[in-house]
């Protein structure tokens, strides 16, 4: 062996490595592509090393908003993003994202800081394989890993970390072929079937399945929120537009990845027929028989979303209807839409249109409040990694920008494509206008007498956005919207926010049933 040869092998096994630097090439080896979170002691070195290797570090403003991100992530790309929080507080904050990614079953990590421990205890690094691997196979979801303190400086000889190699995309598992031939005779002799697409399908990647399937057997779907756009919802089969109707006469329904929980009224009388067929394809066993009796179950993957329609009316102020309705008329087809809030999620999702899976975003199975920004975060960073010129366009009603609003720098700092869309209607569900709030607070003191649903009347969110160097608009009439967004669109170089002014009473149309999540009457 010549010598040169064998003084840079010897060299080599005497080069000194951190563990930050072995966690951040832990989570290179596993396709781990972005970073979310609040760095302190002792996570900070893990944040630069993972820079370092060219994973993206996205510095968030609290931990509760990191872990959304992170979660979107997971659910955008299929592979786990990092949600990086210090132990204690920072920990706790991010219980929320946590909980939430769970409901959803995205996959999700997140690593957190400790006290410092005896060195025996830290065991080898097989952790992140682990860890990755249970985020994403079978049902999907968060993983916790805890990092000791003196891990994170701690040096070795590069020679002696054993890296594994990334984990395996999860395998796909099929059904039972006789489960497979009784479903097809169930809907084959089925007089009103109807399929209910979910977010498992547009998770799955089952867009173009479904799809022929649609087609071929002439069948009418109904996608569920967040799997809108697993088929475009101006596909001629599907019945977004009347939801109510379908739900109640079908006699055979088959859940692709689709959960029968309050969204879906929990699959009882009056929303469906007392004797309707459920025929279930989930992921997940223990979904399956969940709240009825399938008549089959097929254990698998699939999902996706609703959609409706309501006409422009031309009174001011605008109300719920007025506004998504001119927001859809510029909408790019292939943006991102993020949505949440009360009426302005519900009623975003009957009018707000998607015609690509894994393009909308909302509160999902949980019904968060405070994920909006998070997720256009996460969402604007795949965005601009994929293409530079696809938008996020994030809907917030009032109340829910509240929970996350400084998360406007974050937007601003980078940069990102993001048009963000407040319905302000003066509070939560309903408000009070500017003369009513005044004529209030002559009866007493706000803490006193101002409903609790009330915020302060006409707030000037749009000048958040512009603290930071993006821009702001002011608007109340369908003019001025439709200027604002069509200008907010076009420009590519900075974010913007349009603070929409609507009718404080403004409410959602009346419903064919009372109930929207009671399970019993």
């Amino acid at each position: 062996m010549r010598e040169d040869t064998f003084a840079e092998r010897s060299d080599r096994s005497e080069e000194q490595v951190s563990g930050a630097e072995v966690i951040a090439q832990a989570l290179k080896n596993q396709d781990v592509a972005y970073m979310f979170g609040i760095v302190g002691i002792p996570v900070t070195e893990i944040a630069i090393a993972a820079q370092k290797l060219g994973i993206r570090y996205i510095g968030m403003r609290n931990e509760q908003a990191a872990c959304y991100a992170a979660s979107a992530i997971g659910y955008l790309t299929g592979r786990p993003a990092v949600c990086l929080v210090v132990s204690g507080p920072g920990l706790v904050h991010a219980l929320g994202g946590m909980a939430n990614a769970n409901m959803n079953c995205w996959p999700l990590l997140v690593i957190g800081g400790s006290s410092e421990r005896r060195q025996e205890t830290m065991g080898a690094f097989q952790e992140f394989p682990q860890a990755v691997r249970s985020s994403i196979y079978g049902r999907p979801g968060p993983c916790y890993i805890d990092i000791p303190a003196d891990f994170v400086n701690f040096q070795v000889n590069v020679s002696s970390v054993k890296y594994v190699e990334c984990c395996m995309p999860p395998p796909v598992s099929m059904a039972e072929t006789s489960a497979v031939y009784t479903a097809a005779s169930v809907i084959r002799n089925a007089k009103q079937p109807l399929l209910i697409i979910g977010k498992g399908a547009a998770y799955a990647h089952a867009e173009d399945a479904l799809r022929k399937l649609v087609e071929q057997c002439k069948l009418p779907f109904l996608p569920t929120p967040m799997g809108k756009g697993v088929i475009p919802d101006n596909h001629p089969n599907c019945v977004g537009a009347a939801r109510s109707r379908a739900l109640q006469f079908a006699d055979v329904i088959v859940l692709f990845g689709a959960r029968l929980n309050w969204i879906l009224h929990f699959g009882l009388p009056p929303r469906y027929q007392p004797d309707v067929k459920f025929i279930q394809v989930d992921i997940c066993a223990e979904e399956l028989g969940n709240n009825v009796k399938p008549a089959v179950t097929l254990l698998g993957d699939i999902n996706a979303v609703t959609k409706q329609e309501l006409a422009s009316q031309k009174s001011l102020p605008m109300n719920y209807y007025t506004v998504f309705y001119h927001v859809q008329e510029q909408l790019p087809r292939d943006c991102f839409v993020v949505s949440e809030g009360a009426n302005t999620m519900d009623i975003g999702r009957t009018v707000i249109q998607n015609y690509l899976p894994r393009h909308r975003l909302d509160a999902g199975t949980f019904g968060t409040m405070g994920i909006g920004l998070g997720f256009a975060i996460a969402a604007a960073v795949v965005a601009k990694d994929r293409n530079s010129g696809q938008r996020v366009i994030c809907v917030e009603g009032d109340s829910a920008f509240g929970f996350s609003g400084m998360e406007v720098e974050t937007i601003c700092r980078y940069n990102l494509p993001i048009v963000l869309l407040v319905v302000n209607n003066n509070g939560i569900y309903q408000g009070f206008d500017a003369d009513s709030w005044k004529e209030m607070l002559k009866f007493g003191d706000a803490v006193a007498v101002a409903p609790p649903v009330c915020l302060l009347p006409n707030s000037h969110y749009e000048q958040v956005m512009m603290a930071f160097g993006g821009k702001g608009y002011f608007v109340q009439t369908p003019e001025e919207l439709q200027k604002s967004l069509k200008q907010s669109l076009a420009d590519t170089t900075k974010p913007s926010l349009i603070n929409v002014m609507i009718e404080p009473q403004a409410m959602r149309k009346a419903q064919d049933f009372h109930w929207l999540t009671r399970s019993n009457m």
